[in-house]
């Protein structure tokens, strides 16, 4: 059985503590992005490589008009980050935190 974390993030043998409200509504937000299926689509396009507006659209069948409506959320969320290639805006999974949520989502369904 996992010991419980404290608010640190860390195992510990005292109580639990819970997070602050305003702490519990961000993560309550965050989890809300995930709730969106193009969402999952665009960031499972980016889990092994960084890619533009069009591909990204390509690789999950929907429109670019779309894509750049679901990107915008997901910058918001500081889920993806860009970079520009001249004129064009090149996107990636923001950091390792991304690719280990969508992991361990993944992991949890399938057991």
């Amino acid at each position: 059985m996992e010991e419980p974390l404290a608010t640190n993030g860390h195992a510990s043998d005292a109580e639990p503590c819970m997070p602050d409200e305003e702490l519990l509504y961000d993560l309550a937000d965050l989890f809300k992005i995930f709730s969106d299926t193009t969402r999952i689509k665009i960031l499972y396009s980016l889990y092994d490589e960084p890619r533009s507006v069009g591909s990204i659209a390509e690789a999950i069948g929907a429109t670019q008009s779309a894509v750049s409506h679901q990107l915008r959320i997901l910058k918001q969320a500081r889920l993806v980050r860009f970079d520009r290639d001249g004129r064009s805006l090149i996107y990636s999974l923001a950091d390792d935190h991304v690719h280990t949520m969508l992991a361990q989502g993944m992991n949890h369904i399938c057991e």
